[in-house]
């Protein structure tokens, strides 16, 4: 990485940011994306505590839902007053310590703990999109605009092998408490204790070494620092014209990450449910999608520096479109990983290039509070597509194939929308076209 970025951040100030992806995406493998999400919805909330079909996904997709609508409102408002206190670091430890509390507190949900269940999902989901949005206001300080989807591809890339260790401990787990002839009751729990401790330790090189370089801002005293955050960001969506390439993105964003989204937090209830995955195969399919999209993001990185963001982007939604359709139409379990492998790929390149190019249409000193806007358009898609998804599900008496049709719309209605995105007028705007 040494060369493509600020000079001044050290290469060892450049892996503490990217690490910090490595750290937290345990967090989402484990807890959104495939042990516990399929814990829940089978066990937890299952049949066997009297729900009806479909309401049990309803209710994870519910939880998940509250907490992207705390976060898309605070999430702005964060990024705001950590601009003007100039205290990103700060903030990114208490999201990042009520992340880790509230995974670990997961051990103690069981069969029939829905409510408790709920509530600390919320929880370590709110403190974690936070910790998302404050770590990606980091990149603008430590990269060149040229070289930034570089550096983010680098961070998607590590994230991915961070879930891929946390889920190859749990996995190593999981098999010797079945030997042991202890069921999910018992190494679910483990699991979660797991996560939250890899999310600890993997954590502490960016609390030592990442700096923060931001300067805080003079104001006015007789005003607090949420009224002048709120007039900040109402100054921003006064802005729409001038940054309008910037705007249309967030709205493009908002549409297909809202497929992503539901793929994320669904895909192993999906597999579990449609397909008969047991944990220990849904753990294996989501470690290869892990590697597919950790190659993606570190091979997209490259290619949109070079090419563009915006083609890059068009052609990954398009590998969506071709991945749900292909899960749709799977009958088998083999088909699914052929899926896992078209998903991993799409994935980590969407993410990633979602985050480089909303860097380079955000100026400078106010990039804590677009990628603020950024982390906000983030949430309501983890709102919308799972929520569609949920709903679906529930209406149909648990027909997952026709709740997956409403995630393939989103892509296609998103790659239509990206095509009103002109990239070199975005980064004009933003003064970052050198």
């Amino acid at each position: 990485m040494q060369g493509t970025v600020n000079p001044k951040a050290s290469p060892k100030e450049l892996w503490a940011w990217a690490f910090y992806d490595f750290a937290n995406s345990g967090y989402t493998t484990v807890v959104q994306t495939t042990i516990f999400s399929a814990y829940f919805v089978g066990v937890v909330a299952g049949a066997a505590q009297g729900l009806s079909p479909g309401l049990s996904t309803l209710l994870w997709s519910l939880a998940i839902g509250v907490a992207n609508f705390v976060v898309m409102i605070s999430g702005p408002l964060v990024g705001a007053l950590a601009d003007y206190h100039a205290c990103k670091k700060s903030f990114l430890l208490i999201s990042s310590i009520g992340c880790i509390s509230a995974t670990a507190l997961l051990a103690l949900v069981g069969p029939g703990d829905v409510n408790l269940g709920m509530v600390l999902v919320i929880v370590s989901a709110i403190m974690f999109a936070s910790g998302e949005n404050l770590i990606a206001a980091f990149l603008p300080e430590l990269a060149t605009e040229e070289n930034r989807g570089k550096l983010s591809g680098y961070g998607w890339g590590l994230g991915y092998l961070g879930g891929l260790l946390t889920l190859g401990l749990c996995l190593a787990y999981i098999t010797w408490a079945k030997q042991q002839g202890l069921t999910e009751t018992h190494y679910v729990p483990a699991s979660l204790l797991i996560t939250a401790t890899i999310f600890a330790i993997t954590a502490t090189p960016t609390f030592i070494w990442l700096k923060e370089r931001a300067v805080p801002v003079a104001w006015d005293n007789h005003q607090s620092s949420i009224k002048l955050s709120f007039g900040r960001l109402q100054q921003t969506f006064k802005d729409a014209t001038r940054f309008r390439d910037l705007i249309w993105f967030l709205a493009t964003l908002g549409i297909y990450q809202s497929g992503v989204s539901t793929v994320i937090v669904l895909a192993a209830i999906y597999a579990r449910e449609v397909m008969g995955f047991d944990t220990q195969s849904l753990i294996m399919l989501i470690m290869l999608v892990n590697v597919t999209a950790g190659v993606g993001a570190l091979i997209c990185g490259h290619i949109q520096d070079k090419l563009g963001s915006v083609p890059t982007l068009a052609v990954t939604l398009v590998i969506w479109i071709i991945a749900v359709i292909f899960a749709i139409n799977a009958t088998k379990s083999s088909d699914m990983w052929i899926v896992g492998n078209i998903i991993g790929l799409a994935m980590g390149s969407s993410q990633s290039i979602g985050r480089a190019l909303v860097s380079k249409f955000s100026p400078i000193d106010r990039a804590g509070e677009f990628l603020g806007l950024w982390g906000l358009m983030n949430r309501l898609s983890a709102i919308i597509g799972p929520l569609t998804y949920g709903l679906i599900n529930y209406l149909s008496d648990g027909n997952h194939r026709l709740s997956l049709m409403s995630t393939c719309v989103f892509f296609i209605l998103g790659l239509v929308a990206l095509t009103q995105v002109q990239e070199a007028r975005g980064k004009a705007a933003a003064g970052q076209d050198n």
